[in-house]
């Protein structure tokens, strides 16, 4: 704390631990009521692997307005990040990418509990429904976009291995797709859709939009 003559005092706390960690930033919230800044120090990680070098740790303390500190084997002192830095900016593209994706999901896919599975994306929704379409016999991506309006782009890219070209404009599902949908049952397809491709009209598969559109929810 510094007192000059009969100016306010400036009350600047820091706290001190040996690592930066969690609990370094909860003292220093509990602090922050009483004072004007918290600065949170500790030794820097000898491989540079700690949290002080953990950009969402920096993003938290920039948030709270802390200042940084990380102490050298020698004892010597590097300001690390001072509490008058700028909060990280608002990124209305992910923002936006986030909800466009809440949109395109159908139902809730994706189990919690789990960081080893595959997320249940709204492409992969999609893809699966492709997937389905493509179980009873081959079929040709235009045939497909009534239901899935982005389907010739994903069989074209194959994304996930599960599609195989048999002609110019035809596709196959291959063995990979048929393990995935034995991971992720779809829904039975309709009997318009276990026609062959070269039998399907536009008309057909038009009949068949809700059912594909339910195969996306599982």
């Amino acid at each position: 704390m510094a007192l000059k003559g009969d100016d306010p005092p400036v009350v600047v706390v820091g706290e001190l631990k040996l690592t930066f960690n969690l609990e370094l930033v909860l003292q220093g919230v509990d602090r922050s009521a009483a004072c004007y800044e918290v600065w949170l120090a500790a030794r820097l990680s000898s491989r540079g692997k700690g949290r002080e070098g953990d950009a969402r740790f920096r993003n938290l303390c920039r948030r709270l307005g802390f200042g940084l500190l990380g102490v050298l084997s020698n004892d010597q002192v590097e300001v690390l990040l001072s509490p008058n830095a700028p909060t990280p900016r608002k990124n209305p593209r992910r923002r936006s990418r986030l909800v466009e994706e809440h949109r395109r999901r159908r139902g809730d896919p994706v189990e919690g509990g789990g960081s080893r599975n595959p997320v249940m994306t709204a492409y992969r929704q999609r893809a699966l429904a492709c997937a389905a379409a493509l179980a009873e016999g081959q079929r040709r991506p235009r045939d497909l976009r009534a239901a899935i309006p982005d389907a010739p782009k994903i069989l074209h890219g194959n994304v996930y291995g599960w599609f195989a070209p048999v002609e110019r404009g035809v596709y196959r599902l291959t063995e990979s797709g048929r393990a995935a949908l034995s991971r992720w049952p779809q829904p039975t397809s309709s009997p318009d859709l276990q026609d062959p491709v070269i039998e399907v009209s536009s008309g057909d598969v038009a009949l068949n939009k809700s059912q594909l559109i339910r195969s996306e929810s599982g």
